[in-house]
């Protein structure tokens, strides 16, 4: 069946591009009353040139590579070596959320608790199950976009 319909396809796509090629060739055969090209003096003053803006200068380019940038936002206090507590510190607000007593540790307890009160809070209807809608409520909250320039 496919290899019929691909022939009738085929044998359509033939009979056009025939026609097609025949048609072109008896426009083209036919004369056409083009105007007369105008000479560059007619051109050049009939017609005004634009005026191109000066091109600033570039910026350059930060000499930074991505890895010396990414060393830099850890590097708090600027002294080119980076300690512990400045690797850990953006992530302890995030620790103290879910550490519910404060004693520096994370059980798995305190982090269920956590999990089962975010389960209980995205499930509008209380039936135990969450649909797509009340999944899409767990999504953690888009970043402000940085701004383009630091104006």
């Amino acid at each position: 069946m496919k290899r019929v319909v691909a022939g009738i396809l085929a044998a359509l796509l033939l009979t056009t591009s025939v026609v097609l090629f025949v048609q072109s060739r008896a426009s083209a055969s036919e004369a056409i009353d083009l105007p007369a090209m105008p000479t560059a003096e007619e051109e050049s003053e009939t017609r005004e040139l634009p005026v191109i803006p000066e091109i600033a200068e570039p910026p350059e380019a930060d000499p930074l590579s991505k890895e010396e940038k990414r060393f830099n936002r850890v590097d708090k206090d600027r002294d080119e070596a980076i300690t512990l507590s400045e690797l850990v510190h953006p992530r302890r607000k995030a620790f103290a959320k879910l550490d519910l007593d404060g004693d520096g540790s994370l059980r798995f307890e305190e982090w269920a608790i956590r999990t089962i009160e975010k389960f209980d809070g995205a499930d509008a209807d209380g039936n135990g199950l969450l649909t797509r809608a009340e999944y899409a409520t767990t999504a953690p909250k888009p970043r402000k976009p940085k701004p383009a320039c630091s104006c």
